[in-house]
């Protein structure tokens, strides 16, 4: 322990510093001293230097030379990793002071899964935008194809607007909002749109769309086997919700939607949801952050806009 003390005052706390580590990362970044040091606005002997520092320190190869250029080593790699992360701590800092001194400016980073997109989260964007004209709101889609959220992991986006349906990493702090049940859905020209008292079973030679696995195919096998049917065969595998709009508007074809987005969008896309009883438990909608992590005041302002938003569906 107490070299470890030694190493940081003496090797590392007074000898590694921000800068080198911008210029470690942009040389990588290019593959090339020479590239990068007019990219930093720099003589490629300084640029050399910085890293030179960086490597006694570290006492580390950072980077291997050949005639193609240069490659980082596991070191670099390794260092880049956690800098990354003190840079993107850094920004936010910047942005935290910038929400302190105007709180109607700054930035909210909202991943969002595309449902939510399709009416949920532009209501939330519509009622914040009218209290905070200046802030900025960037949306980005996250991948769901595991409940590792890189992108909350690497502090690319503030919050995760999401469904679960089950237990998630204990790195996040999940805030259940409400349940969200998904409806069996035709179009207004369907012929199922104004017939009473159908079951499950009556839908199973139907053309369905959805996508095995995704989280409206998994639905869709529940409830089938729930019921004791055999769980049928998608007629077109689809998981973009305008595009099962356009289909459904045709008046042949049926899907799953949750209530979220019925709510917004039955009436201007002329949806029928249908009365079967799914004997499927609903997943919930929640807002997911990163525990430990201290959001921005506009951030914590515009998860006060989602909750309120969300008690009026």
């Amino acid at each position: 322990m107490a070299r470890a003390t030694w190493d940081w005052e003496s090797r590392i706390g007074r000898r590694i510093r921000l800068r080198d580590l911008h210029i470690l990362s942009a040389v990588v970044r290019v593959g090339s001293m020479a590239k990068a040091a007019p990219h930093l606005a720099m003589s490629q002997s300084a640029v050399s230097e910085a890293i030179a520092n960086l490597e006694q320190a570290l006492q580390v190869r950072l980077l291997d030379r050949s005639p193609l250029g240069i490659a980082p080593t596991i070191y670099a790699d390794a260092l880049l990793k956690r800098g990354e992360l003190v840079f993107e701590e850094l920004r936010q800092g910047i942005r935290d002071i910038e929400s302190l001194i105007d709180p109607s400016a700054g930035e909210v980073r909202v991943g969002c899964l595309e449902p939510f997109m399709a009416g949920l989260l532009p209501a939330v964007v519509d009622r914040f935008s009218r209290k905070f004209p200046q802030v900025v709101i960037h949306v980005v889609p996250p991948d769901v194809t595991s409940l590792q959220f890189n992108e909350l992991r690497d502090r690319k986006v503030d919050l995760l607007l999401v469904r679960v349906s089950g237990p998630t990493d204990p790195d996040f702090a999940v805030e259940v909002l409400c349940e969200d049940p998904h409806f069996v859905v035709v179009g207004s020209a369907s012929l199922w749109a104004n017939r009473k008292n159908i079951k499950l079973e009556d839908l199973a030679e139907e053309p369905w769309m959805f996508v095995p696995g995704h989280v409206v195919g998994t639905v869709v096998h529940d409830a089938f086997k729930a019921h004791g049917l055999p769980v049928p065969q998608p007629r077109v595998l689809v998981v973009s919700v305008l595009f099962r709009y356009h289909l459904l508007a045709t008046g042949h074809f049926l899907t799953l939607l949750p209530k979220s987005v019925l709510h917004y969008n039955a009436k201007q896309w002329s949806l029928k949801p249908l009365v079967i009883d799914m004997k499927v438990k609903p997943s919930s909608i929640a807002m997911i952050t990163l525990k430990h992590r201290t959001l921005s005041p506009v951030v914590d302002r515009f998860m006060a806009e989602v909750r309120a938003v969300v008690k009026t569906i």
